[in-house]
């Protein structure tokens, strides 16, 4: 079946909000990625093997509008109206990526990106953690590839070649390791918790 991520994306309300994460109302998700982004809301999810020495890393499929091909945490997706931020993760990990593990919320941050002059993120992020070992069967219309990546050998990689990896991602390895210096001056970020 033919896949158009432009079609599907007409069909889906995003929840905006504010930076206290009161919902100020909907809007076509097609419609939100486009320049000037509204604050909508988002999460991220991190899964480390058992030992929290590797992270499962996803390369962004081509056909997304926003970061195609670029590197980055093993899943995000945006909640559904009324839909709770763990229960999004959790259907996000088992569409994407094919599993599912108890996951535990970590932090959240608010972040400003463009990606070029049409696409860009402005987002209310929310993200969690899990750890796993098995079988992985990700959605090839969502993720291009994937990866085990040792944690040492990604803090190196995210320095040398920060332009390869999505800008919350980099968010996501500051706030978790103190990884300083991969973000573009143009990417406006705001700690929460």
């Amino acid at each position: 079946m033919y896949y158009n991520i432009y079609e599907a994306m007409k069909n889906i309300k995003l929840v905006l909000v504010n930076e206290k994460d009161e919902v100020i109302g909907f809007k076509e998700k097609f419609e939100t990625h486009k320049i000037p982004v509204p604050l909508h809301r988002a999460i991220s999810v991190v899964i480390f093997d058992a030992s929290r020495e590797k992270m499962m890393l996803q390369k962004r499929a081509a056909g997304k509008p926003t970061w195609p091909l670029f590197w980055s945490n093993t899943c995000c997706t945006h909640p559904f109206k009324d839909e709770e931020y763990i229960t999004c993760a959790n259907r996000r990990l088992k569409q994407e990526m094919g599993f599912a593990v108890p996951l535990v919320e970590k932090f959240r941050f608010v972040y400003q990106a463009d990606y070029d002059p049409v696409w860009g993120e402005h987002e209310y992020d929310v993200v969690f953690a899990g750890k796993y070992a098995g079988e992985v069967r990700a959605d090839p219309q969502e993720a291009a590839d994937w990866k085990w990546m040792q944690v040492t050998d990604l803090l190196k990689d995210v320095k040398i070649n920060p332009e390869v990896y999505t800008p919350w991602f980099k968010i996501v390895l500051e706030r978790l390791y103190g990884v300083k210096d991969t973000l573009n001056k143009s990417v406006f970020v705001k700690h929460l918790g």
